[in-house]
């Protein structure tokens, strides 16, 4: 009866997970090319900043925060791109490669910042 339990509760999890990626694939679709190498590069900022520090639990990214970015093809360099975790925002900078319908991530390369001060946050269109 417990294996049963278990392999139900694990069922359940894998098919909201696999539910999830498929609604975000879909949400993706509606997107101009560009909106969607925005949207899949600062998700996978916060996946990958997560996964290597888990002291951080990253819940928005903005590419553009404190500069423009760079886009050439299926590449966005953000050097002033910033993250949000716990409710404070950090400097993030990253260079994204996707495939070429921006529909997933080929590479990501990053470096985490300083906490940028609440005094800023405003200037940046950052929020609580």
């Amino acid at each position: 009866m417990r294996r049963l339990a278990v392999a139900i509760a694990v069922f359940l999890v894998t098919t909201a997970s696999v539910a999830a990626e498929s609604r975000f694939q879909q949400s993706l679709r509606r997107l101009t090319a560009t909106e969607r190498l925005v949207q899949i590069c600062d998700y996978a900022a916060m996946q990958r900043v997560h996964k290597d520090h888990r002291e951080y639990r990253p819940d928005r990214a903005v590419a553009d925060a404190m500069t423009q970015t760079h886009i050439e093809k299926n590449t966005i360099t953000a050097q002033g791109a910033a993250f949000r975790s716990h409710g404070k925002w950090y400097a993030i900078s990253y260079s994204c490669t996707a495939t070429p319908d921006n529909m997933q991530v080929r590479s990501f390369k990053y470096k985490i910042g300083g906490e940028i001060p609440q005094s800023k946050w405003a200037g940046y269109g950052l929020w609580e």
